[in-house]
Order: structure tokens, then sequence, then C-alpha cells
């Protein structure tokens, strides 16, 4: 294969890092970019020399494509998996794949049909130091896991609205439940408490704005992650705690804490661009093993997301 011919829908907020990466990429080629904001898809266009569009199956028709991002609001997929697997283009998905389990299903269905490689967008997977984090904590038993995820409120109107966004959680948060599930295994249990407690005077807010989940891991080691969109700064991570050992993801550092040793690593790379470029190289080489997200994986992390959400509606634990 030459050049990797790649299409764009949704060109604004992360999509712009994935433009920018896939530009530069000496393999590939954004030739195509779509997005429902004319003047968007437009400038997108001129810069990156790609046909623009507005409309999505007009694209899908006009462009022989190898490969797509898909990066628009949970909310807004619509059937675009299901139809870019029928001409057989691979996928990056960006997260969360979906808002609806009985969707996300439908859709790996179509994936696995078409024979396509897709991959999700958990970026943090691809982090240098969680290499490290991984490499360490290979073997060994874990018994429990403490995730965090503060920041401060976005301010997309689609955000605040559950239907849309599927709350802080799902939209957010969703990458340290990912980095759990990478790092810990399976979670096969959930709990939640999730309230909107100090920003209800927000226009049209109705997520919550602080949450607490409880999740039970399938090697019975026990997790719990905490949100909120009420903080003045930005802190997300994870401690991994076992016998004389605890292993702290601190942002993109990693601190192993192994007996009386104590060792800090400090990431040297562009994750998002190690991811994009992985997706390119996989497409390129039709090696899936470049993939460290899959469309399954964001499915597995979008279920536990999910199945938070039900246990703070209905005051259940929710097993996976």
């Amino acid at each position: 294969m030459s050049k990797v011919k790649v299409g764009f829908v949704g060109v604004g907020g992360i999509a712009a890092v994935h433009l920018r990466n896939i530009a530069k990429n000496p393999d590939a080629a954004v030739v195509a970019v779509c997005d429902i904001a004319e003047e968007n898809a437009r400038r997108a266009g001129e810069e990156y020399n790609a046909s623009a569009y507005t409309d999505f199956n007009v694209m899908l028709s006009n462009e022989n494509l190898d490969a797509l991002f898909i990066c628009v609001p949970p909310f807004a997929h619509g059937d675009m998996e299901e139809k870019a697997a029928r001409h057989g283009i691979h996928l990056m998905v960006e997260k969360p794949v979906g808002l609806d389990m009985n969707s996300v299903e439908k859709k790996l269905e179509a994936i696995n049909d078409a024979g396509i490689l897709c991959a999700t967008g958990y970026c943090l997977r691809y982090l240098d130091t969680v290499a490290i984090a991984k490499e360490f904590l290979s073997g060994k038993e874990i018994a429990m896991v403490r995730g965090y995820y503060l920041t401060s409120f976005v301010k997309t109107p689609w955000f605040r609205e559950m239907e849309k966004s599927g709350g802080q959680l799902v939209e957010q948060a969703t990458h340290i439940v990912d980095l759990m599930r990478y790092l810990a295994g399976d979670i096969v249990a959930v709990s939640a408490d999730m309230n909107l407690n100090v920003l209800k005077d927000i226009q049209g807010m109705n997520i919550p704005d602080v949450s607490s989940i409880n999740v039970t891991f399938a090697s019975d080691a026990v997790g719990h992650l905490d949100c909120s969109l009420t903080q003045p700064d930005h802190r997300m991570g994870l401690e991994v705690l076992g016998n004389g050992f605890r292993v702290e993801v601190n942002g993109t550092d990693v601190t192993i804490i192994d007996g009386e040793k104590t060792t800090t690593y400090t990431s040297k790379v562009d994750f998002y661009e190690i991811q994009d470029h992985a997706f390119i190289d996989a497409v390129k080489t039709k090696n899936k093993d470049f993939i460290l997200s899959t469309y399954e994986n964001g499915l597995k992390t979008l279920n536990v997301t999910l199945a938070a959400n039900r246990s703070n509606e209905k005051g259940i634990i929710v097993q996976l």
C-alpha cells in the first residue's frame, strides 16, 4: 500500500490533534474531512488540502478511503461505523464509542463481519510510562486500584446533557476506567453514587458534578474511582496496590514503590501521536497488534461506565 488515504468525520476538539498527527505521518494523507458545520469543514479542508463535506454519506460515496477517524460526540454516531465497515474502511473511533450497549454491540458485529481493523481512542495505553507500569505489574497479585479524575466544568453545550454525553464518567473519566482495566484486568461488578451538588445553576445541566464508583475485578481485587467537575485545576491518575508494592500513575508520570525502592518515570512521548501512528502502521501492514485498544475493548470500558450510571439510578450493584 502507498500512503494510507484517511478521512475524518468531525473536525473539532480532539479531531484537531488527530489531524495534525496524520498530516505529518509520511505513510498517510488526509484526503477528506466532514463536519456538519460547513465553515469548520471548509477550514479543515483548506488547511490539510483535503476535500470538504458536510454530509457523511456523500463523502463515503465520493472518496476511496483506506481509513476513517470518527471524532463526533457520543450521541452522534448513528450508523457511521456500519456504513464505513461495509466499504471496507478501517476505523479509529474516539471514546466513548456510544451511549448504549445494544448499539455498540451491533457495531462490533458489523466491524467483525467486515474484517476491518478498528482502534478506539484510549490514548493512555500508548504512554511509555504506562508500558513500564504494565510490565512491572505482570504476574503480580493486585489487591486494590484507586483512581481519580478531578477537573473543571466543560462548557461544550452537549456535555452537560446526560442523554448526549452520558455524563463525566462516560465521556471523560472513561480514560481512567480503561486504564484500571488495562493494568488490573476485567471489571465484573460496579456500584456508584453520583449527585449534582454544586453546579445546579448551570443552564441545561443534568449530569452529576461528583461521582464515587466502586468496582470488583475478575481477580477479586477491589477498586474505586472518584470523579468531579468542581475543581479549578485538572488531575487524573490511579494507584495500584499489592503486597509490598504500589504503582502510581499521576497524569503521564509513573512512580513505582517496590519495598524500600522508589523510582519515578517521566513520559518522553506524545501519546496521541504514538496512538495515531500505531493505527496507521496497523492499517498499512494489516497487523492488528499495533492497536492497543480495539473496538471490543472500547465496548467493554463503555459497559463499565454505563453500568455505573445504572447502579446510581437504581441503587443496586450491577454485575457485568
